[in-house]
């Protein structure tokens, strides 16, 4: 069976991480979460006390950086140099500090370069903000996820309350909004639908749901180049 790209893209809290996760065992393709990536390039900037303003500072940083994804006993660990930062890139220091770092054209190049060899035999669900627009844009499937901004709200609350978080509703409600501004309107690879995208809303429906969607458009596609 041919293995095909399949990129993912939308807001903050819009479900793509835990989709596109699910997704990819379900078709037993590799998950590639790229959001993650560039927070663990966060991370070491926060960790090395640089100036997250500080373009020229923050890619001398990071330029040697090694971002992998391991996967082991069913449970994807994201690597920065070898250790292991999958809890600590979710933190809220670099939740407020990601946009910035991720919007720089440098950083980009090198991440983009990294996602893009890791899709040269397909069988790869990515995630991000402009996969289908900027990193592959030749993806076989395209998805954009959206959400209202309430749910995505709930969301983000849940699942910080599950990591022993409290956090106030309507401050994460401004918090989403401004991501969504700054992600939409940033100069370098800005959030948008890529215009062959297919919108997934995800506002009423259950992650089985959406995970069915997607696996059903690939399953399609695969079936059309196979047969």
């Amino acid at each position: 069976m041919k293995q095909i790209v399949i990129a993912i893209d939308g807001p903050a809290a819009s479900g793509k991480s835990t989709t596109a996760k699910l997704t990819a065992e379900k078709l037993n393709y590799i998950h590639v979460d790229t959001g993650a990536m560039y927070r663990a390039l966060t991370l070491k900037i926060i960790k090395d006390n640089i100036d997250p303003e500080d373009e020229k500072s923050v890619y001398n940083a990071i330029r040697d950086c090694k971002i992998e994804f391991e996967r082991k006993n069913r449970v994807t660990k994201v690597l920065l140099n070898g250790k292991d930062v999958t809890e600590t890139i979710r933190n809220k220091e670099v939740t407020s500090a990601v946009s910035a770092i991720s919007s720089y054209k440098r950083v980009r190049d090198l991440m983009v370069a990294q996602q893009r060899r890791m899709c040269t035999d397909g069988g790869v669900v990515l995630e991000g903000r402009d996969i289908g627009t900027v990193v592959v844009p030749n993806a076989d499937l395209k998805i954009f996820m959206i959400a209202s901004i309430e749910e995505r709200a709930k969301r983000r609350q849940k699942e910080l309350a599950e990591k022993g978080t409290t956090a106030d509703f309507a401050d994460l409600i401004k918090d989403i909004n401004e991501r969504d501004a700054k992600d939409s309107n940033r100069t370098e690879s800005p959030l948008k639908k890529a215009d062959d995208g297919i919108i997934l809303d995800t506002s009423n429906l259950t992650i089985n749901q959406q995970v069915d969607f997607i696996v059903n458009k690939a399953l399609e596609i695969i079936k059309k180049i196979d047969s």
